[in-house]
């Protein structure tokens, strides 16, 4: 009898079925488990800069928390033009802004596939956001975040983030010069810019090319209000997972890269300790070429943890057990996924993984997704400021595509008015702010 009046007092599960709120704190138990058990690389970094302008700076983030006993690493570089308020501003808000677009208790497998969209909303917001203060200030931005073995970065402008890992150099970002991208200058004279370097008496052509109004070398940053709306903020995205060897990473600004190639800056600092390291490199960049602009450089090491090495296995080994929000959240270039923490550890390859990889300048096609995660507790938000809508005031991004009629709830993400603009203008569908041009007329 005491038996059944035991099972009397408790709630019956129905399939074994599960409390969400239960669910979440297992989840959550189990990743400090995994942090407990010394499996998860060290990271040990260290920053150097010479300053001749001052509008370099620099974010180091060794221990942020998503939720408590989910740890990661977070480091940014933020290299400004026409004075340093739009540096300020990202340093002070961007990973703030990024983790505001990202469910708080996720697992870890899902907290990783969503980070690549959430890092180009929270890039967009920032721009966004800074622009309602009326400077006109630019910057770069190359932010890496590190949680475990996995590398994940977004990148505007020309800093840059480089990987050295098992021998190998690896390119984390993009430039985005005119220079350096036939596809930026399409893109941005086909939204209304025109591109061309400066001409002096005579006709001739000199410097880099550039986008006018404006005068700016770069087609992409965070802020440059003076400019048109074509100068996007969406960044370049891409995630890779280590081997168990770990690896090295410097994310500079443009000062360290155009005195020095990456072979040559893992090259003059090897052996060093990371700060160390990274004097070394500015240093370097500085003797090369002079200090003819603010140089700055991050060094980063993602240490091995100590623990006997597991059995290699084939890079192409088959994958099972994702979770369902992580398959729809990002289209993948590859087949190869991250493996699931619980369920395929013994089965991890020992090699450089290269698992997302995107710079397309659509923001459609980053908020085009199955089932917005995001949207997975609030129905109606805003897929960028994040701002809660009522009912029937969001606009879907599938409007004026091929379904008619009224938008219901599933046919999100949803924009606010305002981030609807700001896509458009962006998107070069409706005709940017007049703008005038800089009074220094370069980006630098």
């Amino acid at each position: 009898m005491a038996v059944e009046a035991a099972e009397a007092r408790t709630p019956r599960r129905r399939h074994g079925s599960m409390a969400l709120g239960d669910l979440l704190l297992r989840e959550a138990s189990a990743e400090r488990a995994d942090a407990a058990g010394g499996e998860r690389p060290g990271v040990a970094a260290g920053q150097a800069a010479r300053a001749r302008k001052g509008e370099d700076y620099a974010l180091l983030k060794q221990s942020c928390e998503r939720h408590p006993g989910a740890s990661f690493s977070a480091f940014a570089m933020f290299d400004g033009h026409n004075g340093a308020a739009a540096a300020v501003y990202a340093k002070e808000r961007l990973l703030a802004n990024v983790l505001g677009c990202v469910p708080a208790h996720l697992t870890r497998d899902e907290w990783l596939a969503a980070l690549p969209r959430a890092l180009v909303a929270g890039f967009v917001k920032t721009d966004k956001d800074f622009q309602t203060r009326a400077h006109s200030s630019g910057t770069t931005v190359t932010l890496v975040i590190i949680d475990g073995s996995v590398v994940t970065a977004a990148s505007v402008g020309d800093s840059r983030c480089v990987l050295e890992a098992e021998g190998s150099i690896y390119y984390m970002s993009a430039d985005h010069r005119f220079d350096a991208s036939g596809e930026e200058v399409g893109r941005v004279t086909e939204c209304g810019g025109e591109v061309g370097r400066l001409n002096i008496v005579g006709g001739a052509e000199i410097g880099p090319l550039r986008c006018w109004p404006g005068g700016l070398c770069l087609s992409r940053s965070i802020g440059d209000q003076d400019v048109g709306e074509f100068i996007i903020p969406v960044p370049f995205v891409k995630q890779i997972k280590l081997s168990s060897a770990g690896g090295r990473l410097i994310i500079s600004s443009d000062g360290v890269w155009d005195a020095l190639t990456a072979e040559m800056a893992f090259s003059c600092a090897r052996g060093l300790a990371p700060e160390a390291a990274a004097d070394q490199i500015v240093k370097e960049a500085v003797d090369s070429k002079g200090l003819r602009d603010d140089t700055t450089c991050i060094v980063i090491d993602i240490i091995p943890p100590e623990k006997p090495k597991s059995t290699i296995h084939s890079r192409k080994k088959a994958r099972n057990g994702f979770s369902l929000l992580k398959n729809i959240f990002i289209r993948k270039k590859t087949s190869d996924t991250l493996s699931h923490a619980d369920t395929e550890r013994t089965s991890e390859p020992d090699l450089v993984e290269e698992v997302f990889e995107d710079g397309c300048p659509s923001l459609l096609r980053w908020l085009d997704s199955e089932y917005p995660i995001r949207n997975m507790f609030k129905l109606f938000v805003c897929a960028i400021c994040q701002v809660e809508l009522e009912s029937g005031q969001g606009i879907s991004i599938h409007e004026g595509s091929s379904k008619p009629g009224k938008v219901c709830p599933w046919d999100g993400p949803f924009l606010c008015h305002s981030c609807q603009e700001k896509k458009e203008a962006m998107e070069g569908k409706r005709p940017s702010r007049d703008s005038s041009s800089r009074n220094s007329g370069s980006s630098e």
